[in-house]
């Protein structure tokens, strides 16, 4: 009695309805109401074209900014990066343009005898010159200009469309009109000079006056263009500032002066860099002028020769390209050097104020 007590107590229950078959409580399956247990067939299957949708996504999201701005980036180094680092290599070496295959290595001695030649120091004084009266009234007459179309008037419309005019001339034409009319014997500027009693001038043999004529054409091409940024950035200010300064007792010049200018002094600054880097780029209006052989050396006597005219010289009337490129990134690194200076001495003001 007491082995059956011992063996009946030892052996396990028989298992009840709806009990698992299985003794093992651990390798039983939980329970899958919901069905989100798969198969590992159908776990692969469903991992794959996981993997593949969010690599597909990822391509798309971080690729399509790059492919809409790959277009700018493969002209930029076409035809600005690659011509700048060739021009470099060019202007260490002598090559004449007859044989623009053949180089033979100079290191930086094209660039001393371009730092000892009397014509580079003629030009680039000449180029700073015209730069000087040709920016500034230029600048002037454009933020006046701006201030007057920024009221409301009639015919806005035609007059913003008319100032905007001769920025759409082509150089071409606009110095050939101001050739003419600066003509020492049978030019209008004359003429009317004449009717006051003004003896002619010789506008092109002279220094000042071929200077000023050239910048003349300069201030007639870009003043509307500069006009319409200004008038862009003076639309940009609030009008509570110009309500302010008015309760203040402001008149209309004070009120140009404190709230205009300050307002937009972001787009005089992009305006000057601007007219910066066109006074040092001046090529077409002194070429033209000069009607001819006169116009690539700058007149008889360099009088307004550029930077753009003695590079031109160099290299398309001696042959000397590689004179020619150390010209052109004499004109860079002097772009480069006025930069750094604004840069710094807007900082400078910065930490004083």
């Amino acid at each position: 009695m007491a082995a059956s007590t011992q063996l009946g107590s030892s052996a396990e229950p028989p298992p009840t309805h709806g009990s698992p078959a299985n003794p093992n409580p651990k390798s039983n399956p939980k329970p899958d109401p919901d069905g989100r247990n798969k198969s590992r067939s159908d776990k692969s299957l469903s991992g794959k074209a996981r993997s593949k949708i969010p690599f597909l996504h990822r391509l798309d999201v971080r690729g399509a900014p790059y492919a809409f701005i790959a277009p700018f980036f493969v002209i930029f180094a076409a035809f600005s990066f690659y011509p700048l680092i060739y021009t470099a290599w060019i202007s260490l070496h002598q090559v004449e343009l007859s044989t623009f295959d053949v180089m033979s290595w100079r290191g930086l001695d094209n660039y001393t005898a371009l730092l000892a030649d009397d014509r580079f120091w003629n030009a680039l004084r000449n180029t700073v010159t015209i730069g000087v009266i040709s920016t500034v009234p230029q600048l002037l007459m454009a933020l006046g200009l701006a201030h007057l179309l920024n009221y409301k008037m009639r015919g806005s419309t035609f007059f913003r469309v008319a100032a905007i005019t001769p920025y759409a001339t082509s150089v071409g034409a606009a110095a050939l009109v101001f050739t003419m009319l600066f003509q020492r014997d049978f030019g209008m500027i004359n003429w009317g000079l004449g009717l006051i009693g003004i003896d002619p001038i010789d506008w092109e043999n002279s220094t000042g006056a071929s200077q000023t004529a050239i910048s003349a054409i300069v201030i007639w091409r870009w003043t509307g263009y500069n006009a319409l940024l200004y008038l862009a950035a003076m639309q940009a200010v609030p009008l509570e500032r110009y309500e302010a300064a008015a309760i203040d007792g402001a008149n209309r010049w004070q009120q140009f002066l404190t709230v205009t200018v300050p307002g937009i002094k972001a787009t005089i600054v992009f305006t000057i860099v601007l007219s910066t880097i066109g006074a040092t780029q001046l090529f077409g209006e002194p070429l033209i002028f000069g009607q001819g052989p006169n116009g690539v050396t700058g007149g008889t006597n360099n009088q307004y020769q550029t930077l753009g005219l003695l590079l031109y010289e160099e290299g398309w009337k001696n042959y000397q390209m590689g004179r020619a490129a150390t010209v052109a990134w004499a004109m860079f690194l002097l772009l480069v050097i006025v930069f750094v200076l604004q840069r710094v001495i807007s900082r400078l003001r910065n930490r004083t104020h």
